[in-house]
């Protein structure tokens, strides 16, 4: 399961990335270049913010899918917690030192 959320955020890492490359500031680049016949019935504009739109959704995507990922994640072998510091420190009913009087 694991493998499917990682072929999952690899996927939708490629298309953030296109959608970004493709995306530029200032309005032209490859998003104003993408056809004629597109930009008369869209605009450019509204393909601006069609790209923004995605970016956005892409990220989101990717945010979701990596915060779901770790609950199909296994934890570590229990020898890695018995040999651990905090396992080590003796917590059995020591005593605290008496408090010095003065």
């Amino acid at each position: 399961m694991v493998y499917l959320f990682l072929a999952l955020i690899v996927l939708a890492s490629v298309a953030l990335c296109f959608v970004v490359l493709v995306q530029n500031p200032k309005g032209g680049g490859l998003a104003g270049n993408v056809g004629g016949l597109s930009n008369n019935i869209m605009g450019v504009k509204q393909t601006n913010d069609v790209l923004e739109k995605g970016t956005w959704i892409f990220a989101g995507i990717i945010a979701v899918l990596a915060l779901t990922s770790t609950l199909f994640l296994r934890g570590g072998s229990t020898t890695a917690l018995d040999n651990s510091l905090i396992q080590k420190v003796n917590t059995s009913g020591a005593t605290p030192a008496a408090p010095v009087k003065k």
